[in-house]
C-alpha cells in the first residue's frame, strides 16, 4: 500500500511550499498542485522548471521539477515532469518505479500498475529521470483536469532492491522479472516457436499460459495448433509487436519501443521528431490490439493510458476506432472529449485524416454519438452567453 508523503504547493508561480512527511515505508506518493497555472506558462521559459521538494520515500529524498513549457526545445509544446534523487550522499545507485498521474486518475496509482513501469537506476551520474512531454498544454487547457486554473499531479514512487531499505516482496519481484527476461532472452528450455512477420521466437508454453488464457487454450485446450514440433505462425502482426508481446509476458514491465526496432541507431538519429512519434504511436496502438487479442488486460491497460495521453488531431480518429472496435471505454470517453473541444479548422484536420473514414465507413454509431456530444456542447455554451 502506497503511502501519503507529502504535498508541495506552486503559487503565483514561484517556488512552492512544501510539507513532507517521512512515512519510512519503500512506496509513497506526493502530490504537486499548481495554482496560477497560466502564470507559470506565462512567466516560466522553455528549458526551466520549478523544483518541488524534497519529500522522503524508501529511505531517500527525492524532488519534482515542473516545466510548463517544456524541458527542451523539441517539447515546447508540453508539459515535462522530472522526479530526482536528492540524496547528501549520492553514493551508489537507487533502483526505483515512479509515475506521475493527475489525482483523479485512480486506476493508474494502484501498486500493480506501478510494478508494471520499467525499473530507473537514479545515481550520482543519472540522478533525474521524467517524462519530457506529460501532456500537451493545449490537451490540459481543454481538460477536466484544469479547474479553475489549478490542477494537482501525483507522483508514486516504488523504491526496489535498496539495501538502505527493508527488503520486502516487492523488491523481490524486480530479481524475478530478471530472470525471467533472462530465460526469454537465452531460451534455455523453450519448447515452442512462433513465426511473425519473417521472423522466429522461442518461447515456453508454461510461461505463456500462465499469464494469458487464450494462450492456455492456443498451446493445451481444444484449439491446440499441431505438435510441439510445429512452428505455429502469427498473422496480422508485426514482429516488433510481438517482440514487445512477449517480454511483457516474462518481465510484467512495459515495453520500449527502440528495444524492438531493427533500424539501425544511426538511421533513427536521422529521423525527424514527427516521425519518429508517428512510428512510436502506430506500433503502440498495435500493441493495444496484440494484448487485446491475446487478453493481456495488464498490457491493454497500460497502453489504454498511454493512447489517452497522446491524443492528438492526428491520432485521434484512428485510436477512437481502436478503442470501439476492442471495448475500451475510458479511451473512448477520452477521444470523444477532445473532439468536442476542438475549434472548426481543428476538426477539419480530424475529418481528413484515414482513421476518420474507417470511422464514417465502419462504425457510423459513433458519429451520431458525437454529434450528440457536440449539440450537447452548443446548447450549454449559448445557456452560459445568455
Amino acid at each position: 500500500m502506497s503511502s501519503f508523503t507529502g504535498v508541495s504547493i506552486i503559487t503565483d508561480g514561484k517556488l512552492p511550499t512544501t510539507l513532507s512527511v517521512d512515512v519510512g515505508t519503500d512506496s509513497g506518493y506526493h502530490l504537486l498542485v499548481v495554482k496560477d497555472y497560466s502564470r507559470t506558462v506565462q512567466e516560466i521559459p522553455n528549458g526551466e522548471s520549478i523544483m518541488a521538494g524534497p519529500f522522503m520515500v524508501g529511505g531517500h529524498k527525492w524532488c519534482i521539477y515542473y516545466s510548463p513549457n517544456g524541458e527542451e526545445s523539441g517539447c515546447s509544446d508540453f508539459i515535462s515532469l522530472d522526479l530526482s534523487r536528492d540524496d547528501d550522499d549520492m553514493e551508489g545507485a537507487v533502483e526505483a518505479k515512479f509515475e506521475f498521474s493527475f489525482v483523479d486518475q485512480v486506476e493508474y496509482q494502484k501498486p500493480i500498475y506501478i510494478r508494471a513501469i520499467e525499473t530507473f537506476s537514479f545515481s550520482s551520474k543519472c540522478s533525474c529521470w521524467g517524462s519530457m512531454k506529460f501532456m500537451k498544454r493545449d490537451a490540459l487547457e481543454r481538460s477536466a483536469y484544469l479547474k479553475d486554473d489549478c490542477f494537482t499531479i501525483r507522483c508514486d514512487i516504488m523504491v526496489c532492491n535498496d539495501l538502505n531499505t527493508s527488503q520486502d516482496a516487492d523488491g523481490a519481484l524486480s530479481d524475478i522479472h530478471d530472470h525471467f527476461s533472462n530465460l526469454l532472452q537465452n531460451k534455455v528450455g523453450a519448447d515452442v516457436t512462433f513465426e511473425v512477420s519473417g521472423e522466429t521466437f522461442a518461447a515456453h508454453r508454461c510461461v505463456l499460459a500462465a499469464r494469458s488464457k487464450v494462450f492456455t487454450a492456443q498451446l493445451f485446450g481444444p484449439m491446440t495448433e499441431g505438435t510441439t514440433s510445429t512452428v505455429i505462425q502469427i498473422k496480422d502482426m508485426e514482429a516488433k509487436v510481438f517482440a514487445a508481446l512477449l517480454s511483457f509476458i516474462y518481465t510484467d514491465s512495459f515495453p520500449d519501443m527502440d528495444n524492438y526496432n531493427n533500424m539501425e541507431k544511426e538511421e533513427r538519429q536521422e529521423e525527424e521528431e514527427a516521425v519518429k512519434d508517428v512510428m512510436w504511436l502506430q506500433w503502440l496502438q498495435e500493441l493495444f490490439v496484440a494484448a487485446d487479442r491475446y487478453d493481456i488486460q495488464q498490457l491493454k491497460f497500460l497502453c489504454e493510458k498511454r493512447l489517452s495521453e497522446h491524443i492528438d488531431v492526428n491520432s485521434v480518429a484512428s485510436t477512437l476506432a481502436l478503442a470501439e472496435q476492442h471495448h475500451c471505454h475510458r479511451l473512448k470517453e477520452a477521444c470523444l472529449k477532445f473532439i468536442q473541444v476542438q475549434s472548426l479548422p481543428c476538426l477539419e484536420k480530424v475529418m481528413a485524416t484515414d482513421g476518420w473514414e474507417h470511422i464514417t465507413t465502419t462504425y457510423p454509431s459513433l458519429l451520431k454519438e458525437l454529434i450528440a456530444k457536440l449539440a450537447s456542447n452548443q446548447k450549454k455554451n449559448k445557456k452560459r452567453k445568455r
